[in-house]
């Protein structure tokens, strides 16, 4: 038998009658909390019955209901949304790989429509419809008064119709009108193609093929260069995100060990963390990601696991910076809610919630174009210039134009990517001079 001092006897008493005489201060107060939400639901109903009685026309109580229940949501944040039945099927559909409509991740901001970003060949893609473009008008019909799922559901309509979109864009002064017509939107989710001696996969979007298409683009890589594969260059510009796993499937492709992301809600105990498991599928070769503001949500948390592993170097712009979770939760017969339930966090422990992943190198998306000379003359050209005597030179008298660069083959073929895509030539260069300094330095150590 133990036996406690006096002391500690008193202690233990006067900590049990704290904890006796703060029950019933807890008790009354949570009494109070319930009285008020009772007194809440009693004004909501008043409303209710007031709206079904006198109201100029005659809605359903579905609409009612339907309507409250979306302004409860959507005023908590951005994300957070009531789906009909049909929308959540539509939701569901999307997720694997195809659904009808533009083609465009949007979100809701200030009141209007924000694109994070266009989906790839799709009709808003070839439109011309940009990250952060702000659609303010669907059809001569303002945005501001809908919620998200009121836009998104003007957006769809039978394939082969259109619609136009009034769109405000950072730099241009006057909002412009933007026809776009609708079509069956078939997500291709991972693409990817050599250049050169470097691998390239783009992923536009996390759904269900993502992982699969991910291995099999690695796996023809090898297949085609085996060990003279560079380096990769993983693309998730203007992804606008997707599901959670395949991110993490993703991420996990190329770590061998460590945290990926982590979900933090308000209850400590709901806390999940997601780590990698043994194998990379590029054998620890460089990888560069591509990043831009039109990279979101599941794209995010792949450049920021594996920045913050130190696995691959992030190339672009600042990403958009979604870090919640959204819980999709069915409600039998009638849809399901959408519900930010947690934030991400990289591994690092940071929160990309609002600030987005910054990337190591900053590189904004740029045209390079060939600049011609003021004046074609040289010094040949000139009337009485002294004559090369170098006699060891064969190209001496062959004129300015005989001579051209060693690399000049080399230049032509990239000449196309760089002038189309800046940021990807520079993640080009930065892999190919990885590769150099890895094999020069490992010449030196043999």
């Amino acid at each position: 038998m133990k036996f406690c001092s006096p002391h500690v006897l008193c202690a233990a008493a006067i900590t049990a009658v704290t904890y006796w005489l703060a029950l019933p201060a807890m008790a009354m107060e949570e009494k109070k909390n319930d009285t008020e939400t009772y007194q809440l639901l009693n004004l909501f109903g008043d409303v209710f019955e007031r709206v079904r009685a006198d109201y100029v026309e005659k809605p359903t109580d579905r609409e009612l209901i339907e309507a409250a229940i979306t302004g409860m949501l959507t005023s908590l944040d951005p994300h957070s949304s009531y789906m009909t039945a049909k929308s959540f099927k539509d939701m569901q559909v999307n997720t694997r790989g195809e659904f009808g409509g533009l083609g465009i991740q949007v979100t809701m901001e200030r009141g209007f429509v924000k694109v994070i970003s266009p989906i790839d060949d799709t009709p808003a893609f070839r439109a011309g419809v940009e990250a952060g473009d702000f659609i303010t008008h669907l059809d001569g019909e303002a945005v501001q008064g809908l919620t998200l799922s009121q836009a998104v559901d003007k957006m769809r309509g039978k394939v082969g119709t259109d619609i136009k979109l009034i769109i405000r864009r950072k730099g241009v002064a006057e909002p412009f009108e933007v026809a776009i017509t609708r079509a069956v939107i078939k997500i291709t989710s991972v693409r990817s193609r050599m250049e050169k001696n470097v691998g390239y996969i783009r992923i536009t979007s996390f759904n269900e093929q993502s992982q699969k298409g991910l291995e099999k683009a690695v796996a023809r890589f090898d297949k085609e260069l085996g060990d003279k594969l560079e380096g990769l260059v993983l693309d998730l510009r203007n992804n606008p995100g997707g599901l959670l796993d395949q991110a993490v499937s993703v991420s996990d492709a190329f770590l061998d060990k460590g945290e990926i992301v982590s979900t933090r809600s308000n209850d400590p105990e709901e806390t999940k963390r997601y780590n990698a498991k043994l194998g990379d599928l590029m054998n620890e070769k460089p990888i560069v990601v591509l990043i831009n503001e039109g990279s979101a949500s599941a794209s995010e948390i792949v450049a920021g696991a594996l920045q913050d592993h130190r696995r691959a170097i992030v190339l672009g712009t600042r990403s958009f910076g979604k870090g919640s979770v959204q819980t999709i939760m069915p409600l039998p017969g009638n849809g399901a809610m959408r519900l930010t339930t947690a934030r991400y966090y990289t591994p690092s422990g940071r929160s990309i919630q609002a600030k987005g992943i910054d990337p190591d190198i900053f590189v904004q998306q740029a045209k390079i174009e060939s600049v011609k000379p003021q004046s074609e003359r040289r010094e040949a050209d000139l009337r009485g210039a002294l004559r090369n005597t170098d006699e060891a030179d064969p190209n001496a008298d062959k004129g300015p134009s005989s001579k051209e660069p060693k690399d000049s083959k080399s230049q032509a073929e990239n000449k196309d990517v760089a002038s189309q895509d800046y940021q990807l030539a520079r993640a080009l260069d930065l892999l190919r001079g990885l590769s150099l300094y890895s094999g020069q330095s490992g010449k030196q150590t043999n």
